[in-house]
């Protein structure tokens, strides 16, 4: 902006010193939002030091320059880019087997050559450093070799797990304007195309779709296939990237409504997938399983995919809801460390008592996180598959707990583990943040380096303290071995096999259909997934009959774009809804009903 240099003091006032004209002060706000996510009122009487400005940019997900300089000094931020970390041929045996799945074997120099060539042709389409580009793509090495291939450039890929539909979708491309979408022609019947176009009609900031699995160039798509098969070199070019820079997106669970984007950069996701993958015991003899949706943290890098090829190991790429078809894997891979929810592993035991002579005994390790898992379950899975059980607890946003592979069985059985940083800070606290006593129960917070201080744009502010920490909004208690007791939730949430529904939201859905006046929603036992959602509803005429069914309401909530998983599986027709003193709705007394017809079913009588 042709500052002089002697003005560039941490004091020095934006429109008092630096003398920026409107023009000026409009673009920085553009490019702060944009492109850092970053929020900030240049127009106010207010006038900012360049001093206040970058304080403003430490909220973007970054901690304070004080701490930031801590966790380097200490080792836990190295001066890594993911890209290189996953993919460094110096360090590695380049032709061994490195990814495995949909039919392609790739060695380690291969998969680098691929994301090379990806880079390149996404280059030369026009994808710039700073970019978001949306991926929400299948396990395949396509997804693989696309978001390794985006870091490589400066891009920022944002995965999103497949299952999301627009309800979900809208407001991350509102928040992150990406620049092009990554999507399956089609997966499961649904049409992910279409959906995808739709979705760039009401968004023309996405320019480009990149589809996998036919394309039609005359619609403006662009052949992911073709763009993640072939060698290629990317021009030489000075990488301006740097560790601190945001490499991806994840996006939190949904607990209390739409996505949130998270922002995880180089350094500190760097140091997420080294000391998950350590804890988990990978070495470059590993081989992962990816049985769970890629897009999600814990299949990706915590420590799954970028773990296991960190470490020199190999993945195999799995279809998610397929037990018998990972059980084949296992054997014709030989693989050794493989995650599941509770909900895939119940399943898992199922499909491993009809594999009569499939020999299992490469199985190390089996990580199991994303729901509580029962004790009974756990030694049912330790005994099923002669391996290694380890409970995984822990967020995108960053804090990561894992029992250990030495904890005595009774503590792997029962607890879901501690953090795997050393960095970590955990408090467990009451309604008033004050520190329980160990062996009562709070809510946990936590900070360190592996966990954000901020969503992108600064949104969602009431989820982190004052002084940095993160609240989980996890009820738990710690354990003598040190390791943490997941208890249930501080908020209304339904947890489907893994996936958090927000009650609230689902509510506040279904009261948009004419026929409905008043719902709530509550977890309902389900021997498999652990919790479905259960809809009483309160109809919206005069009289009784007229209340939708509940084929009518889920139709209406997938026609207004909600994820599949997160569709009611049983609707109570009510009069009133329950209140207690308070007046709010009693959902414990909801809650017991539910729990009693679903008891009373399964015995056989009539609940009433």
């Amino acid at each position: 902006m042709g500052i002089e240099q002697e003005l560039l003091r941490e004091d020095a006032l934006l429109r008092a010193h630096l003398g920026l004209d409107s023009v000026d002060i409009t673009q920085l706000e553009i490019e702060f939002s944009e492109r850092l996510g970053t929020r900030v009122d240049l127009w106010g009487e207010h006038d900012h030091t360049l001093r206040q400005l970058a304080d403003a940019l430490d909220g973007n997900g970054r901690p304070s320059p004080r701490t930031s300089t801590l966790y380097r000094s200490r080792g836990w931020w190295r001066p890594d880019l993911l890209d290189e970390l996953v993919l460094d041929a110096r360090v590695r045996r380049v032709h061994r087997e490195a990814l495995v799945g949909d039919g392609r074997v790739l060695t380690r120099a291969e998969l680098d050559a691929a994301v090379s060539g990806c880079a390149a042709r996404l280059a030369h389409r026009g994808t710039r450093p700073g970019e978001n580009v949306l991926v929400q793509l299948p396990n395949q090495p396509q997804f693989v070799v696309l978001v390794l291939a985006l870091m490589r450039i400066g891009a920022r890929p944002v995965l999103a797990p497949p299952a999301l539909r627009d309800h979900e979708l809208a407001p991350v491309l509102s928040s992150l304007r990406p620049a092009a979408m990554a999507v399956p022609a089609r997966q499961r019947r649904f049409d992910h195309l279409r959906f995808a176009e739709r979705l760039r009609e009401r968004h023309p900031f996405v320019r480009n779709l990149l589809v996998s699995g036919g394309v039609d160039p005359a619609r403006g798509h662009l052949d992911l296939d073709e763009f993640t098969s072939s060698e290629g070199t990317l021009p030489a070019a000075d990488d301006h990237r740097r560790p601190s820079d945001v490499a991806l997106f994840l996006l939190s669970s949904g607990t209390t409504g739409a996505p949130k984007p998270i922002p995880r950069t180089h350094e500190a996701f760097g140091h997420v997938v080294r000391t998950s993958a350590a804890v988990s015991a990978l070495t470059p003899d590993s081989v992962y399983l990816a049985a769970m949706p890629v897009a999600h943290s814990f299949g990706f890098g915590h420590p799954g995919i970028l773990g296991a090829l960190a470490h020199g190991g190999k993945v195999v790429l799995g279809e998610s809801g397929d037990p018998a078809g990972a059980m084949a894997l296992i054997e014709r891979e030989r693989v050794t460390h493989c995650a599941l929810t509770p909900a895939v592993a119940r399943q898992w035991l199922t499909a491993r008592a009809a594999s009569h002579g499939l020999d299992l005994s490469s199985l190390e390790v089996l990580q199991v996180g994303g729901a509580r898992l029962d004790e009974e379950t756990a030694r049912r899975l330790g005994d099923a598959f002669d391996c290694r059980i380890q409970q995984v607890y822990g967020a995108s946003e960053g804090l990561l707990n894992f029992s250990r592979l030495d904890d005595p069985l009774d503590v792997v059985f029962t607890t879901q583990g501690r953090p795997v940083s050393p960095g970590d800070e955990t408090r467990v606290v009451d309604g008033r943040d004050r520190p329980v006593a160990d062996g009562e129960t709070g809510e946990l917070l936590a900070r360190g380096p592996g966990v954000i201080t901020a969503y992108h744009g600064d949104t969602d502010t009431a989820s982190f303290t004052s002084d940095g920490f993160y609240r989980t909004g996890d009820l738990v208690r710690r354990h003598p071995s040190g390791n943490f007791v997941v208890i249930g939730r501080v908020k209304d949430v339904i947890n489907r096999g893994g996936e958090k529904i927000p009650a609230g939201e689902l509510e506040a859905l279904v009261q948009k259909h004419p026929g409905v006046r008043a719902a709530a929603a509550v977890p309902m036992p389900h021997p498999v997934l652990g919790e479905t959602v259960c809809l009483y509803v309160v109809d919206g005429g005069d009289g009784g009959d007229g209340s939708p069914t509940l084929r009518e309401i889920r139709r209406f909530l997938e026609d207004g774009g909600l994820a599949p998983f997160k569709l009611p599986e049983r609707v109570v027709r009510v009069s009133a809804l329950p209140l207690t003193g308070t007046g709010k709705i009693d959902k414990a007394r909801l809650r017991e009903d539910v729990a009693t017809r679903v008891a009373a079913e399964h015995d056989g009588r009539c609940p009433g």
